[in-house]
């Protein structure tokens, strides 16, 4: 189920009485969409995260690790100036729809008290963050500020009055009497009663059919709506896979179950993890994936030119035969010929076109052949190079994509600095200094046995682990000719069972993560050896092992260490 009414109102029941009362104390924007709100109460904080993200908009406390950027934006200087410090007095959701207030006390320059409202619309592409006056409702400032041509139902503008959006009026079944119920029964079938019940999606209002059809009564009926007093966090998988989460366990839709939370909001927070890293890392590596897709691009067109020069060069010897068939028969080649056709004697004098240029003697003609072939093959070991070079460069690039789509957002900058660095990208003005690499940074699992796994998720954060965090001793894991990341398993006398996990690990985090039977290679770290000169993450290595697996995310994700 999407965030619809209904499950909004249910996650109420436990942000209400958490955060009332509290005082908002930091507010940042890690990223376009999103707003971390950082509440206090009774000496604890709360992390607060709304997303106006058009695909998945939601809200919920977190436990993330979220940076806050170096810069603000300016709807959050808008909101520090404004909420900071003040106290939530309410949170209020209007009717069954997908709009909650969220109410502010504090006090302007003068001293003076002002209510003020946070309103957290979680609508598809129409969600916003919009902060208003309560007393007169106008506008102070909003996430989305949206173009009077492009919204014609009201104007989404600084000191415009707040309105709310057109609403489609329903029944709200938390409240609906039996006397009522009786009514609309007689009047309706089981279809059209959901239809017109407010706050429902697609799937809510297929569950409450399911349940109208086994009895269509008012216990029933009931039975379904106290669910939502009373939520968990429910995680489902439709037939095509598709992960969705419920506040309760749904009975009449085809999905199979995958686990459950009592906590709501820990439910939402784990559910969305995933997905919302990903969009995360997305936006933050924008600029670092144009210029790696632009970079790949170059180097495979260019890879295919001289590929195409190298099978010209070494299928050149056409060349020589056409030239040493001209000097041997100069006397059948007339001034200003275009072509003249000549024995072919490597081919049992079977005759053989040769073009000319008329305005050559024959004696340079045959010359001119000689000089293309000479040409030809001796660039062979030019364009080898080349190729070779092309290619390991291809490789870079391919091993910078797979750290993007391995990487948590704060990962980001550190591919940034890499192509700095590497002159593939402009160095700014201003630019951050690198943070030091530490183990908090690297990917940890703990492995059935008990030993502890650790993982590169970047170039850097590779030659790092692999050079300077691992013990001579220590196991090194790396998919077999393909960019992954490195893996170091902290042990000298890894079983059976550990080689097997650290490779489904090494498997997971490479090119190769989708695949099945990924072949691993793993030797003792004391083997592994940058040589000079090398791009980040290049290693050499001697007297490996190979093991054959299939990465399975969920068993080695049910391995990773949380850091929170």
């Amino acid at each position: 189920m999407a965030f619809d009414g209904l499950f909004i109102h249910s996650l109420l029941q436990d942000l209400t009485p958490t955060l009332v009362g509290s005082r908002l104390s930091k507010i940042y924007q890690p990223f376009d969409q999103d707003l971390v709100l950082i509440f206090r109460k009774n000496r604890k904080n709360y992390q607060f995260l709304i997303s106006a993200n058009a695909q998945y908009p939601r809200m919920y406390l977190t436990e993330q690790t979220i940076n806050n950027p170096d810069k603000a934006p300016i709807f959050v200087m808008v909101l520090r100036k404004y909420l900071e410090g003040s106290v939530l007095q309410s949170i209020e959701q209007v009717g069954l729809d997908r709009i909650t207030n969220f109410h502010f006390s504090n006090r302007n320059e003068l001293g003076d008290e002002v209510e003020l409202v946070l309103s957290v619309e979680v609508m598809g592409r129409h969600s916003n963050v919009i902060l208003y006056n309560q007393k007169d409702n106008h506008i102070i400032d909003l996430l989305k500020r949206i173009n009077p041509d492009e919204n014609r139902a009201r104007i989404l503008l600084p000191k415009a009055k707040y309105e709310l959006p057109p609403l489609k009026p329903g029944l709200n079944g938390l409240t609906l009497s039996e006397d009522k119920f009786k009514q609309l029964s007689n009047e309706n079938d089981p279809n059209e009663l959901s239809k017109q019940m407010d706050g429902l999606d697609k799937d809510d209002r297929n569950e409450l059919l399911g349940y109208l059809e086994d009895d269509y009564s008012y216990s029933s009926f009931k039975t379904f709506f106290n669910q939502f007093e009373n939520p968990r966090a429910f995680v489902l998988k439709t037939p095509n896979n598709k992960r969705k989460i419920f506040c309760y366990l749904p009975y009449h839709l085809e999905l199979e179950k995958e686990s459950s939370n009592p906590d709501l909001n820990k439910g939402l927070d784990e559910f969305y993890e995933y997905q919302a890293n990903r969009d995360w890392v997305k936006q933050r590596a924008s600029q670092v994936e144009r210029v790696v897709k632009n970079e790949q691009k170059k180097l495979s067109k260019k890879i295919k030119k001289l590929k195409k020069q190298l099978d010209l060069a070494e299928n050149s010897e056409g060349y020589r035969i056409k030239g040493e068939i001209l000097n041997a028969n100069l006397n059948q080649v007339k001034p200003g010929m275009t072509t003249v056709s000549l024995p072919n004697y490597y081919e049992n004098n079977a005759p053989i076109e040769i073009k000319l240029d008329p305005a050559l003697s024959p004696t340079r003609n045959a010359q001119k052949y000689f000089t293309r072939y000479k040409k030809l093959r001796d660039s062979i070991k030019h364009v080898n190079e080349q190729i070779k070079i092309a290619e390991e460069n291809l490789r870079y690039f391919d091993s910078i994509q797979t750290a993007i789509d391995n990487a948590d957002p704060q990962d980001i900058d550190q591919i940034t600095d890499e192509l700095i660095n590497q002159g593939y990208i402009r160095k700014q003005k201003k630019n951050k200094r690198r943070k030091k690499i530490t183990e908090r940074n690297l990917n940890e699992f703990k492995l059935s046995s008990g030993k502890h796994v650790l993982v590169g998720k970047n170039n850097y954060q590779n030659d790092w682990l692999t050079l300077k965090k691992a013990n001579k001793s220590d196991y090194w894991f790396h998919v077999k000719n393909m960019p992954g990341s490195h893996v170091i398993l902290r042990d000298d006398q890894p079983s059976d069972d550990d080689i097997k996990e650290a490779a489904e690990i090494a498997a997971f985090f490479s090119k190769a993560k989708n695949s099945t039977h990924v072949q691993v290679d793993y030797v003792q770290d004391k083997r592994v050896k940058k040589p000079n000169g090398a791009k980040p993450g290049f290693v050499i290595y001697t007297g490996q092992n190979s093991i054959e697996v299939t990465p399975k995310e969920k068993e080695i994700m049910a391995m990773k260490v949380n850091k929170k």
